[in-house]
């Protein structure tokens, strides 16, 4: 489980960190402080939970210390936003989340090196897609609510921050029929087993329940949130976004869960 936890917080940590790249400094100092000390908090946790990698590779040492970078910069910029050093706060913002895309990537070729584990191409999308869909849809959720601190805040903030989840939602989605297809072709259990005779089996539910909740729930809330959005209904787009927050959890939990026990980066 330690495994499951780190990698899942290390994602939305991560695409946290990414998502506020592309928000409008009209949403407020708050909101940037508020966002990127949940960002660090989730990183510090996940460090806290990191479990021995699954192969001793150079890439799990340049991981970790690329995480470990990415969260002191993301502390740093928390620590002084609104402050002091206002020209040097992008920078920072960027080196955390140039660090910590690093960390996914070296995360997804240390899974990669596991024998029988899935190619380092699949596990590397999955990773970079699983924190953009994260990300992008806490910030969204989060930037929804912020409106009733702002009630004056431009509708224009939520519509764009929706659309950018939409996008990773509809990437993730691809990466994810990517994996399966190549799943198909070339998976197998220890039995010997095929892909589909597994996602046809009992054991196959966590997969299904992936699909549903952290797909298919995403993408009809995501579009949902839209339409609410564009006749700046921002407090319904809050609620659908709520619960299609807690739908991309569970799903990128299970999507974890997937790697861990079947070697398959859903």
């Amino acid at each position: 489980m330690s495994a499951v936890l780190f990698l899942f917080l290390s994602h939305l940590g991560v695409g946290i960190v990414a998502s506020l790249l592309a928000v409008s400094k009209a949403a407020g100092v708050k909101f940037f402080r508020f966002n990127a000390g949940l960002g660090a908090t989730l990183l510090l946790i996940a460090l806290a939970f990191r479990p021995d990698p699954p192969v001793q590779t150079p890439a799990a040492a340049i991981g970790l210390g690329a995480l470990v970078a990415s969260t002191a910069a993301l502390l740093v910029y928390w620590a002084t936003i609104g402050r002091v050093l206002a020209r040097l706060r992008p920078v920072l913002l960027w080196t955390s989340a140039a660090g910590g895309t690093v960390a996914l990537v070296a995360q997804a070729l240390s899974w990669s090196a596991v024998e029988m584990g899935p190619s380092a191409g699949l596990t590397t999308a999955s990773f970079l897609s699983s924190a953009a869909l994260l990300g992008g849809s806490c910030t969204a959720m989060i930037l929804g609510h912020w409106y009733l601190v702002l009630p004056s805040m431009d509708v224009a903030l939520l519509q764009s921050i929706v659309k950018l989840h939409i996008w990773s939602t509809v990437l993730r989605i691809a990466v994810v029929a990517a994996v399966v297809w190549a799943a198909l072709a070339t998976w197998e259990s220890p039995s010997g087993a095929g892909f589909e005779r597994y996602a046809l089996s009992i054991e196959g539910i966590f997969l299904w329940q992936r699909v549903l909740f952290g797909l298919a729930g995403p993408a009809v809330l995501a579009w949902l949130t839209w339409e609410t959005a564009k006749i700046r209904s921002t407090q319904s787009a809050t609620g659908i976004l709520y619960v299609d927050f807690f739908t991309v959890i569970v799903g990128e939990v299970l999507a974890k869960y997937l790697l861990l026990s079947q070697r398959v980066p859903l």
